[in-house]
This record gives structure tokens, C-alpha cells and sequence, in this order.
């Protein structure tokens, strides 16, 4: 029991100090981490070196290593990994923004699950970073006007993912979709930064009206699994969402809400729900 615990706290004392020597150079310090832990694993998994070499070792950045990864998921008999390929690692290494958006997201994830020990984790196996990652790429088309093809990879994400994000939504980043299963964004719905967010969440309107219909969630909001935002409601920054709830009005900055129909139930004890990842209510007079 003593070793097992020694062996965990220094697992995260290694991972405390990798995010510290990342900080100051997102995308660069998160892709250098990202190389040692493939090789590190190539050694020590004969069976997994193929992907590592070919995701990892063998590109020369992330945003190529991130291409090629989203091509060997989403690849379909309508557009094969070769040509996929070309296409996703052309627009992440052509757009800096979008590399550094996805720095931003596997930092996230390393720093608030303590499942994940490093950076590579989520870029190889974790839908929810993969599924954030294709709809930035999506949204990117969206805004230079290749509709159909952005509606394509959302049709992909969809079916690989069992994520539904209209390519129109607007999404910031330090990004965690955790779990990710069934999580659907609206086309008018905006996330702004450093936003947590668990399985089956829905951002969703409440009819056939057009124009901005969608929820705003703040930057900091925690929102639990299940919870159904509806209609253009604003979850203000620092906000946290209990599990399984219904939201049909605004949340002030800072509560927390919980219900169906969601109602407060408490002040949000931390500034930025979103980065302690505390799921409980914290509910007044406790």
C-alpha cells in the first residue's frame, strides 16, 4: 500500500512539474512532453509503437501529429485516411491558432482529471479532446466558406464521437470534455475559456425560432453531467451546474444551480468552478 501511494505521489509531482515547464510555451512545451511520453511507451509497448510512430514520432509538430490522428478516426469509405491526411494536417499547420487553441485543451484536461498523467493520453484515446479538435477544424471551414465540408466533419464527429457540435458554434479554448458522450452544442450557442464540461450535456433551443437561440456559458462554469441548458439562457462566469439538471433561465455569476427546472441552490465555493472540478452543490447553510 506504501508503494502503491509513493508511486502515486511521485506520478504527480512529475506531472506538476511537466505543467509548470509547459506553461510559458503552450503548443511547444505540450508537444515536447507529448514526444517523450510516445517514446517512452514505444519502449515499453511493442504493440502500440506502429500508432506512436506514426502519430507521434515520426511528425515534426502538433498540429501535424493532429492531423493525422483526426484522419485515422474519421476516415470513411467517403473520404479515405489518405486523403484526409493532407486535408486535416494542411489546416492545423496552416492556422496557429488552432494548434494553440488545442495546446490549450490537453493542458486542460492534464490539469484537471487526475486520470490523465500527460498530454498523450487524450491525444490518442480521449473522444472529447478528439471531438473538441474536429469541430475547431469544422469551424474553421465554417468561417471560410466551405459550409458542406464543415457539416461533413460535424456529420463524422457525430457518428465516431457520439458528439454534436454545429460547426457555427462558437467555442473557446482550455476546453474539457470529459467523458463527451452525447454532448450537443446549437448552432448559435457560445463556450467561452477554461469551461468544464461532462457527458451528456445539451446546449440546446426550446423551438423553431431563429436568430440567436442558444445558451452563453462564461468562462469558469462547471457543468454536471446531463444537464440540459435550453433556449438563449446565459450561464455567468464561474457558474456551476449540478448533475442532471434542466436550465430554462439565466445563472448569476457564481451559483449554483441544481433541478428541474433548475433552480440556486448555493454560491459556487471556488472562482472558476471549472478547474477544481468539484461536482458537489455546495449548497447554502452547509
Amino acid at each position: 500500500m506504501e508503494a502503491k501511494q509513493h508511486r502515486e505521489e511521485k506520478g504527480e509531482s512529475a506531472k506538476a512539474v511537466r505543467l509548470c515547464q509547459s506553461k510559458d510555451s503552450d503548443a511547444s512545451g505540450i508537444w515536447k512532453w507529448v514526444r517523450e511520453e510516445a517514446e517512452r511507451v514505444a519502449g515499453e509497448e511493442p504493440e502500440l509503437r506502429p500508432l506512436l510512430q506514426n502519430v507521434v514520432l515520426s511528425q515534426p509538430c502538433l498540429g501535424a501529429s493532429l492531423g493525422v490522428r483526426l484522419a485515422r478516426k474519421l476516415a470513411r469509405e467517403d473520404m479515405t485516411k489518405e486523403e484526409l491526411t493532407p486535408l486535416l494536417t494542411g489546416i492545423l499547420r496552416g492556422e496557429d491558432h488552432l494548434v494553440d487553441s488545442a495546446a490549450r485543451d490537453l493542458r486542460a484536461i492534464v490539469e484537471r482529471d487526475p486520470a490523465c498523467p500527460s498530454p498523450l493520453e487524450p491525444l490518442l484515446f480521449f473522444k472529447g479532446f478528439m471531438a473538441i479538435s474536429t469541430y475547431r477544424v469544422s469551424h474553421h471551414l465554417w468561417n471560410h466558406g466551405r459550409r458542406e465540408l464543415a457539416l461533413y466533419f460535424q456529420s463524422l464527429a457525430s457518428e465516431v464521437f457520439a458528439v454534436d457540435i454545429h460547426p457555427a458554434a462558437r467555442i473557446g479554448c482550455g476546453i474539457l470534455l470529459d467523458h463527451a458522450t452525447s454532448f450537443v452544442v446549437g448552432e448559435t450557442a457560445i463556450i467561452e475559456d477554461n469551461v468544464s464540461i461532462l457527458h451528456e450535456v445539451t446546449l440546446g433551443g426550446t423551438g423553431k425560432e431563429s436568430g440567436d437561440r442558444h445558451p452563453i456559458i462564461r468562462s469558469g462554469v462547471l457543468l454536471g453531467a446531463g444537464a440540459k441548458i435550453l433556449g438563449r439562457v446565459e450561464i455567468g462566469e464561474g457558474a456551476k451546474v449540478g448533475a442532471g439538471s434542466v436550465v430554462l433561465n439565466d445563472v448569476a455569476p457564481h451559483s449554483t444551480v441544481a433541478g428541474v427546472p433548475a433552480v440556486v441552490v448555493g454560491v459556487s465555493k471556488e472562482d472558476a468552478p471549472a478547474l477544481e472540478m468539484d461536482q458537489r452543490l455546495g449548497c447554502r447553510g452547509r
